[in-house]
């Protein structure tokens, strides 16, 4: 059988036809996106330098340094995260919680097939996060929320900054002192037996925090994996689409509304 150019050319434009452009992410869900991988990151790199400061054999001075700026990108983070949670109520139908949380009608059959088809390396493609996609989400969410509240308080009891930084420092002062003399790696600035009631009521703050820089860890690693699996098995554009907001897919996906509405 002979290879004819034109039935191949007629071939790929009618396989050509059968994709569509779907504008899926919206500005504000793709900015959110990237300003928290900025800030993750930043957090990840510092807190890890943080985490090892006595193997690196940094001095006070500069883990002081460190921990500020560690808050200062927290900052950030927690006010990208909050936007966040506020746009998914009121952002394009794929940015709100009705199309990112598990859930929904439908939602365990679309899971089970979902599962199906990652097991047999044939996975979907969905215009806005498949059934498996959600639950990831949520857990990754999840996690950044709960080391946020847990770095913020920490951000009080280590370099005693806002909002929680003058709580803690009156709670640790010497008796008769100006709490805003308080001092990181300062101990004649603080009484001793309150600096150690303070340590004890953060310890577990500080376990919640470091465990969770685990987990958040191992999440984003899957995150990756998936995603980069994923374009490379079925493509959709799945990167690019966190700069253009704009996905290649099947065209009976065009008006896929992910039984999000």
């Amino acid at each position: 059988m002979r290879f004819n150019p034109m039935t191949s050319r007629a071939s790929d434009i009618d396989n050509a036809r059968t994709e569509s452009v779907v504008h899926v992410w919206d500005r504000t869900t793709r900015l959110f996106h990237w300003v928290n991988f900025l800030c993750v990151l930043g957090l990840i790199c510092v807190g890890t330098v943080i985490l090892y400061a006595g193997d690196l054999a940094i001095p006070n001075d500069g883990k002081i340094a460190l921990k500020r700026l560690h808050v200062w990108i927290g900052y950030a983070f927690l006010v990208n995260l909050t936007w966040r949670l506020i746009w998914g109520f009121i952002g394009n139908a794929y940015a709100r919680w009705s199309a990112v949380l598990p859930g929904g009608k439908g939602y365990v059959s679309a899971l089970k097939s979902s599962i199906r088809n990652v097991l047999s390396r044939d996975p979907e493609p969905h215009a806005g996060h498949s059934p498996l996609g959600r639950i990831a989400v949520t857990l990754l969410l999840l996690a950044l929320f709960v080391q946020g509240i847990s770095g913020i308080l920490l951000a009080g009891t280590d370099v005693f900054m806002p909002p929680f930084g003058d709580y803690f420092a009156e709670w640790v002062a010497t008796p008769n002192k100006d709490p805003s003399l308080v001092q990181p790696y300062a101990p004649e600035t603080v009484n001793e037996v309150s600096y150690a009631e303070m340590r004890e009521f953060r310890s577990p703050i500080i376990a919640t925090h470091l465990n969770t820089y685990y987990a958040l860890l191992a999440l984003i690693l899957i995150h990756v994996i998936a995603v980069v699996t994923i374009e490379i098995r079925k493509g959709g554009n799945i990167i690019s689409a966190m700069f253009s907001g704009r996905k290649s897919l099947p065209e009976d996906l065009r008006s896929e509304k992910e039984s999000v509405n």
